[in-house]
Protein backbone atom coordinates (compact mmCIF):
# COMPACT_ATOMS: atom_id res chain seq x y z
CA UNK A 1 0.00 0.00 0.00
CA UNK A 2 0.83 3.75 -0.23
CA UNK A 3 1.49 4.17 3.33
CA UNK A 4 4.46 1.67 3.17
CA UNK A 5 5.86 3.58 0.10
CA UNK A 6 5.86 6.68 2.34
CA UNK A 7 7.88 4.97 5.69
CA UNK A 8 9.94 3.52 3.13
CA UNK A 9 10.71 6.94 1.42
CA UNK A 10 11.17 8.74 4.78
CA UNK A 11 13.95 6.21 5.78
CA UNK A 12 14.94 7.28 2.63
CA UNK A 13 15.51 10.87 3.15
CA UNK A 14 17.02 10.39 6.81
CA UNK A 15 19.54 8.50 5.91
CA UNK A 16 20.23 10.69 2.92
CA UNK A 17 19.94 13.70 4.83
CA UNK A 18 22.85 12.23 7.51
CA UNK A 19 24.95 11.09 4.20
CA UNK A 20 24.87 14.98 3.39
CA UNK A 21 26.31 16.16 6.69
CA UNK A 22 29.04 13.42 6.50
CA UNK A 23 30.23 14.71 2.68
CA UNK A 24 29.64 18.27 3.63
CA UNK A 25 31.96 17.85 6.52
CA UNK A 26 34.35 15.89 4.31
CA UNK A 27 34.60 19.18 1.95
CA UNK A 28 34.72 21.19 4.80
CA UNK A 29 37.68 19.45 6.22
CA UNK A 30 39.19 19.37 2.38
CA UNK A 31 42.15 21.62 3.31
CA UNK A 32 42.69 20.21 7.05
CA UNK A 33 46.34 18.74 7.65
CA UNK A 34 45.82 14.82 8.27
CA UNK A 35 42.67 14.70 8.01
CA UNK A 36 40.73 11.43 6.70
CA UNK A 37 37.30 11.46 5.17
CA UNK A 38 34.45 9.31 5.98
CA UNK A 39 31.31 7.52 3.66
CA UNK A 40 27.76 6.22 4.87
CA UNK A 41 27.31 2.47 4.27
CA UNK A 42 23.48 1.83 3.45
CA UNK A 43 21.97 -1.40 4.16
CA UNK A 44 18.02 -2.04 3.49
CA UNK A 45 15.74 -2.79 6.34
CA UNK A 46 13.18 -5.42 7.01
CA UNK A 47 10.90 -7.25 4.49
CA UNK A 48 6.90 -8.43 5.02
CA UNK A 49 6.32 -11.10 2.48
CA UNK A 50 2.94 -12.15 1.39
CA UNK A 51 3.97 -14.88 -0.39
CA UNK A 52 7.57 -16.87 0.58
CA UNK A 53 9.44 -18.35 -2.06
CA UNK A 54 9.53 -22.39 -1.91
CA UNK A 55 5.95 -22.64 -1.09
CA UNK A 56 3.47 -24.50 -2.99
CA UNK A 57 1.35 -22.59 -5.16
CA UNK A 58 -2.08 -23.68 -6.20
CA UNK A 59 -1.08 -25.99 -8.94
CA UNK A 60 1.18 -28.03 -6.63
CA UNK A 61 4.32 -26.72 -7.57
CA UNK A 62 6.55 -24.94 -5.33
CA UNK A 63 7.21 -21.20 -5.78
CA UNK A 64 10.94 -19.69 -7.30
CA UNK A 65 10.32 -16.79 -6.27
CA UNK A 66 8.20 -14.96 -3.13
CA UNK A 67 6.24 -11.75 -2.70
CA UNK A 68 8.29 -9.03 -0.52
CA UNK A 69 7.56 -5.53 0.61
CA UNK A 70 11.19 -3.70 1.87
CA UNK A 71 10.66 -1.20 4.24
CA UNK A 72 13.42 0.97 3.68
CA UNK A 73 17.43 2.18 4.36
CA UNK A 74 19.06 3.11 6.50
CA UNK A 75 22.82 4.33 7.27
CA UNK A 76 24.67 0.89 8.72
CA UNK A 77 27.44 2.90 9.49
CA UNK A 78 30.69 5.24 8.55
CA UNK A 79 33.66 4.16 7.58
CA UNK A 80 36.66 6.23 7.46
CA UNK A 81 38.83 6.00 4.15
CA UNK A 82 42.62 5.62 5.77
CA UNK A 83 44.38 6.50 2.20
CA UNK A 84 47.38 8.11 2.53
CA UNK A 85 47.59 11.62 1.94
CA UNK A 86 49.81 13.65 -0.44
CA UNK A 87 52.97 15.28 1.06
CA UNK A 88 53.22 18.55 1.57
CA UNK A 89 56.45 19.87 1.59
CA UNK A 90 57.42 22.84 4.24
CA UNK A 91 60.29 24.66 5.63
CA UNK A 92 59.18 23.62 9.58
CA UNK A 93 61.43 20.93 10.73
CA UNK A 94 59.16 19.61 13.11
CA UNK A 95 56.80 18.99 10.24
CA UNK A 96 56.81 15.20 9.96
CA UNK A 97 55.17 13.21 7.06
CA UNK A 98 54.20 9.57 7.96
CA UNK A 99 54.77 7.45 4.75
CA UNK A 100 52.99 4.65 5.60
CA UNK A 101 50.48 3.39 7.86
CA UNK A 102 51.09 4.77 11.86
CA UNK A 103 49.83 7.26 13.76
CA UNK A 104 51.93 9.61 16.49
CA UNK A 105 50.73 8.70 19.98
CA UNK A 106 49.54 11.93 22.36
CA UNK A 107 49.18 12.19 25.80
CA UNK A 108 45.52 13.76 26.59
CA UNK A 109 44.72 15.70 29.78
CA UNK A 110 42.35 13.33 32.31
CA UNK A 111 38.57 13.82 31.01
CA UNK A 112 39.25 14.31 27.57
CA UNK A 113 37.43 11.93 25.09
CA UNK A 114 37.44 8.60 26.39
CA UNK A 115 39.48 9.19 29.50
CA UNK A 116 41.98 7.20 28.18
CA UNK A 117 44.61 9.83 28.49
CA UNK A 118 46.21 8.93 25.29
CA UNK A 119 45.25 10.30 21.53
CA UNK A 120 46.39 9.16 17.93
CA UNK A 121 47.27 11.71 14.83
CA UNK A 122 48.44 11.73 11.56
CA UNK A 123 48.64 15.56 11.45
CA UNK A 124 52.39 15.83 11.90
CA UNK A 125 52.75 19.58 12.74
CA UNK A 126 54.05 20.45 15.99
CA UNK A 127 55.97 22.65 18.20
CA UNK A 128 57.92 23.62 21.69
CA UNK A 129 56.03 24.32 24.46
CA UNK A 130 57.31 26.74 27.19
CA UNK A 131 59.48 23.09 28.35
CA UNK A 132 60.96 22.62 25.37
CA UNK A 133 58.72 19.50 24.62
CA UNK A 134 56.76 18.78 21.39
CA UNK A 135 53.57 19.04 21.10
CA UNK A 136 50.75 19.16 18.54
CA UNK A 137 50.31 22.14 16.83
CA UNK A 138 46.86 22.79 18.12
CA UNK A 139 45.15 24.92 20.51
CA UNK A 140 45.45 22.27 22.97
CA UNK A 141 48.98 21.13 22.47
CA UNK A 142 48.74 17.57 23.12
CA UNK A 143 51.97 16.09 24.27
CA UNK A 144 54.11 14.01 21.81
CA UNK A 145 54.18 10.30 23.90
CA UNK A 146 56.82 9.34 24.58
CA UNK A 147 57.74 12.57 25.35
CA UNK A 148 60.78 14.41 23.45
CA UNK A 149 62.54 17.54 24.58
CA UNK A 150 64.58 19.67 22.65
CA UNK A 151 67.49 21.05 24.27
CA UNK A 152 67.91 24.62 25.15
CA UNK A 153 70.39 26.75 22.65
CA UNK A 154 69.07 24.56 19.81
CA UNK A 155 70.63 25.51 16.48
CA UNK A 156 69.46 22.83 14.65
CA UNK A 157 66.72 19.64 14.90
CA UNK A 158 66.71 16.58 12.43
CA UNK A 159 64.01 13.83 12.49
CA UNK A 160 65.78 10.63 10.94
CA UNK A 161 63.43 8.20 8.90
CA UNK A 162 63.46 5.49 11.51
CA UNK A 163 61.68 7.94 13.92
CA UNK A 164 65.12 9.46 15.49
CA UNK A 165 65.39 12.77 16.76
CA UNK A 166 68.48 14.47 17.33
CA UNK A 167 69.39 18.29 18.54
CA UNK A 168 72.95 20.23 17.48
CA UNK A 169 72.89 22.61 20.68
CA UNK A 170 75.27 25.70 19.92
CA UNK A 171 78.85 25.44 21.04
CA UNK A 172 79.00 21.64 20.52
CA UNK A 173 78.80 20.46 17.01
CA UNK A 174 78.38 17.18 18.12
CA UNK A 175 74.12 16.85 17.65
CA UNK A 176 72.51 14.42 20.78
CA UNK A 177 69.95 12.55 20.41
CA UNK A 178 66.67 14.29 22.26
CA UNK A 179 64.47 11.31 21.68
CA UNK A 180 62.85 8.55 19.42
CA UNK A 181 59.14 8.92 17.80
CA UNK A 182 57.31 6.02 17.81
CA UNK A 183 54.16 4.99 15.36
CA UNK A 184 50.69 3.29 16.68
CA UNK A 185 49.51 0.70 14.65
CA UNK A 186 46.01 -0.81 15.37
CA UNK A 187 44.04 -4.15 14.27
CA UNK A 188 41.28 -2.29 13.03
CA UNK A 189 41.96 1.47 12.63
CA UNK A 190 38.13 1.66 11.25
CA UNK A 191 37.42 0.89 15.12
CA UNK A 192 39.26 4.19 16.21
CA UNK A 193 36.79 7.52 17.44
CA UNK A 194 37.12 10.78 16.08
CA UNK A 195 37.07 13.07 19.15
CA UNK A 196 37.59 16.74 17.25
CA UNK A 197 41.28 18.27 16.69
CA UNK A 198 42.33 15.90 14.20
CA UNK A 199 42.30 13.26 17.08
CA UNK A 200 41.47 9.69 17.37
CA UNK A 201 41.23 7.52 20.73
CA UNK A 202 40.57 3.69 20.81
CA UNK A 203 37.65 1.56 21.25
CA UNK A 204 36.31 -1.84 21.86
CA UNK A 205 36.55 -2.10 18.40
CA UNK A 206 40.02 -1.00 17.57
CA UNK A 207 41.63 -2.56 19.81
CA UNK A 208 44.55 -1.59 21.74
CA UNK A 209 47.55 0.43 19.82
CA UNK A 210 50.84 -1.49 19.31
CA UNK A 211 53.77 1.24 19.51
CA UNK A 212 57.05 0.26 17.21
CA UNK A 213 59.83 2.46 15.67
CA UNK A 214 59.14 3.75 11.95
CA UNK A 215 60.57 1.58 9.83
CA UNK A 216 59.57 -1.39 11.68
CA UNK A 217 57.03 -3.85 10.33
CA UNK A 218 53.28 -2.34 10.33
CA UNK A 219 54.53 1.15 10.25
CA UNK A 220 56.12 3.24 7.85
CA UNK A 221 59.06 5.90 8.22
CA UNK A 222 59.12 9.74 8.46
CA UNK A 223 59.90 12.07 7.02
CA UNK A 224 60.90 15.43 8.46
CA UNK A 225 59.63 19.07 6.57
CA UNK A 226 56.68 17.86 5.10
CA UNK A 227 53.11 17.21 6.53
CA UNK A 228 49.97 15.19 5.11
CA UNK A 229 47.72 16.94 3.32
CA UNK A 230 43.89 15.83 3.73
CA UNK A 231 42.55 12.73 1.69
CA UNK A 232 39.72 14.15 0.66
CA UNK A 233 39.08 14.34 -3.28
CA UNK A 234 36.79 17.46 -3.99
CA UNK A 235 36.19 15.84 -7.08
CA UNK A 236 34.19 13.01 -5.78
CA UNK A 237 33.09 14.97 -2.90
CA UNK A 238 31.24 16.64 -5.12
CA UNK A 239 29.89 14.38 -7.44
CA UNK A 240 28.58 12.32 -4.29
CA UNK A 241 26.88 15.78 -3.24
CA UNK A 242 25.36 16.00 -6.91
CA UNK A 243 23.93 12.14 -6.41
CA UNK A 244 22.21 12.49 -2.81
CA UNK A 245 20.76 15.38 -4.10
CA UNK A 246 19.00 13.46 -7.10
CA UNK A 247 18.30 10.77 -4.84
CA UNK A 248 16.45 12.62 -2.28
CA UNK A 249 14.61 14.47 -4.87
CA UNK A 250 13.22 11.27 -6.04
CA UNK A 251 12.56 9.96 -2.33
CA UNK A 252 10.77 13.16 -2.05
CA UNK A 253 8.92 12.43 -5.93
CA UNK A 254 7.57 9.04 -3.55
CA UNK A 255 6.42 10.76 -1.26
CA UNK A 256 4.21 12.83 -3.48
CA UNK A 257 3.06 10.38 -5.28
CA UNK A 258 1.82 8.17 -2.25
CA UNK A 259 0.36 11.20 -0.92
CA UNK A 260 -1.43 11.22 -4.16
CA UNK A 261 -2.29 7.61 -4.09
CA UNK A 262 -3.75 8.12 -0.89
CA UNK A 263 -6.32 11.11 -1.57
CA UNK A 264 -7.26 9.64 -4.33
CA UNK A 265 -8.23 5.96 -2.29
CA UNK A 266 -9.85 8.65 0.59
CA UNK A 267 -12.16 10.71 -2.31
CA UNK A 268 -13.02 6.73 -3.40
CA UNK A 269 -14.84 6.46 -0.13
CA UNK A 270 -17.03 9.58 -0.21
Amino acid sequence: MAIIALHSAATGLKALSQQLDIISNNIANANNNGFKASRANFEDLMYQYSEMPGTTNNAGDVRPIGIATGYGTRVSGTELDFTQGSASLTSNPLDVFINGDGFFQLKLPQGVGNGSGLGFTRTGQFFQNDKGQLVLNSNQGYLLDPPITIPQNTTQITIGSDGRVTATVSGNSTPVQAGQIQLAHFPNPQGLVQIGGNVFQTSDGSGQPLLANPGDTGVGTLQQGAVEASNVDPVTELVNLIKTQRTFELNSQSIQAADQMLQQLANLRH
